[in-house]
């Protein structure tokens, strides 16, 4: 680890902690030769599995912007976008991926982008599903129209 004060490529680890909800390790750490402290964040790297057996880093702008173009025209602003992406990259992460297949990218946007936005829903996911024909968009709009699942309800008091 470099120094951020000095030219220094040597620093001593004082303390490490979990941070993020597992997510993450944040380390305080110390320089020997400007004796100066800072600290550190380190965050697993979410990686991409491509169609083409490349991989490359999750990033949530390259993410949203199949998003962005669906919601072109539709009342949805950057901050709701950088939710959903917020979002998408939350779900991954807790879902245990360490690398992603890029399908699997469009299916965790599908669902909070329905809560966003029923008109750029139909729009992504007509290019994500690749709908062929009006038959495809009646069954997507009929999706659309069943109501979401009730949570699970637990017994209490039996």
């Amino acid at each position: 680890m470099h120094c951020p004060f000095c030219p220094s490529t040597d620093t001593r680890v004082l303390d490490s902690r979990v941070a993020e909800d597992g997510g993450a390790i944040r380390r305080r750490r110390t320089c020997p030769s400007c004796e100066r402290r800072f600290t550190t964040v380190e965050q697993m790297q979410l990686m991409v599995l491509k169609r083409s057996g490349a991989t490359e880093p999750f990033t949530r702008d390259k993410a949203i912007s199949g998003v962005r173009k669906a919601c072109k025209g539709r009342p949805v602003s950057d901050d709701d976008l950088a939710r959903l992406g917020q979002t998408v990259e939350n779900a991954l992460r807790a879902d245990g991926w360490a690398e992603v297949p890029a399908h699997e990218i469009g299916l965790a946007i599908l669902t909070p982008l329905r809560e966003l936005d029923e008109v750029a829903w139909l729009r992504f996911a007509s290019v994500y599903r690749a709908f062929e024909s009006a038959d495809d968009f009646e069954s997507a709009i009929a999706e659309l129209r069943e109501p979401h699942a009730p949570p699970p309800q637990t017994l209490t008091g039996v």
